[in-house]
């Protein structure tokens, strides 16, 4: 008789990257949960993994306490955002480079929607989560600045223009972030995004951004010469004229 052959044990969850993505984001969302159904003090870890299905172990092997639990996975994309900028082509517009970056930081919320959601309606009722929320972005800010004195090193106020320039980025990103917090998740965030970082580009260079000149395009300036004594009617005239003209 042939051997019976035995099937391969199935990974546990937790043992692939994708497993532990899942369990991480199935203990933020049932954390998330009972902090809005019980109030963030009144719920213990016991009650999240509980919730989440898992041990109490397993909650400790992926945070180290519930503050941190609502906001899983940004020690590893914050590791991820400096190997990209470690990584960069250094021949590539310094920017452009932020802006992808600020890109990847986005899409860690977009991901994962509705732990985003219910963690932005915790941060505003819990003032020691704002304080780590703030920490957080902190965290980005000091590493985009990095890598932009890097890039700025020699250049006349460099190190003024790189603290500048990534204090704007994440602004930028955080507007946009609210934004699509308030919109329900429903708003493009990464085309405005783009958009936000084209136009702090622009700014720090000195021009105008392709969203500013789009919005200019077609109209036209006028321009009156008239005298200094001139009475208020006759320059209101002058310049009604010179409007229906080009109409």
């Amino acid at each position: 008789m042939p051997e019976a052959v035995t099937p391969a044990p199935k990974p546990r969850s937790g043992r692939t990257a994708h497993g532990r993505r899942r369990v991480r984001s199935a203990l933020a969302l049932a954390a998330l949960e009972l902090f809005a159904a019980q109030g963030f003090e009144a719920t213990t870890v016991d009650q999240i993994a509980d919730a989440a299905g898992v041990g109490r172990r397993t909650f400790f092997r992926y945070f180290r306490s519930k503050e941190d639990v609502v906001f899983p996975g940004h020690d590893e994309r914050l590791a991820e955002v400096v190997e990209l900028l470690d990584g960069a082509d250094p021949a590539a517009d310094p920017m452009v480079v932020l802006g992808r970056t600020a890109e990847v930081v986005l899409e860690m919320y977009l991901a994962e929607p509705e732990v985003s959601l219910k963690r932005f309606e915790l941060t505003r009722q819990v003032p020691s989560l704002r304080d780590k929320e703030i920490a957080s972005i902190d965290r980005y800010q000091r590493v985009f600045a990095r890598y932009l004195r890097q890039r700025y090193a020699g250049e006349s106020g460099g190190d003024l223009r790189a603290a500048v320039a990534a204090a704007a980025v994440v602004a930028a990103h955080n507007h946009i972030l609210r934004q699509w917090l308030k919109s329900g998740g429903t708003l493009d965030a990464k085309r405005h995004l783009r958009e936000a970082i084209e136009q702090v580009a622009a700014a720090l260079n000195g021009r105008r951004s392709a969203v500013e000149s789009t919005a200019a395009e077609g109209e036209s300036v006028v321009v009156g010469v008239v005298r200094t004594a001139a009475p208020a009617d006759v320059v209101l005239k002058q310049l009604e004229d010179a409007l229906r003209e080009l109409r």
